[in-house]
């Protein structure tokens, strides 16, 4: 499995907790430094609370799971 697999993978693993709150988010890319970029959807898409969710959610949990993820960086 591709690292790009792997975090796709963890990524649908993550995504049932978003939308249990009316949210989601989509992979869009992983760059070259192992950056995983992702797009806020839903409610999380305009919630004054997403970066969080981003960076003490989303990040902790795929660097837990996919220790070569350098960062997450949200995409507009």
């Amino acid at each position: 499995m591709s690292l790009e697999e792997k975090v796709i993978e963890a990524l649908n693993n993550i995504r049932p907790q978003l939308q249990a709150d009316g949210g989601d988010l989509e992979f869009v890319k992983m760059d070259e430094s192992n950056n995983v970029h992702v797009r806020l959807t839903g409610a999380c898409g305009g919630c004054p609370m997403a970066t969080m969710t981003l960076k003490q959610g989303v990040e902790r949990f795929l660097k837990d799971t996919v220790p070569e993820v350098n960062e997450v960086v949200q995409v507009r």
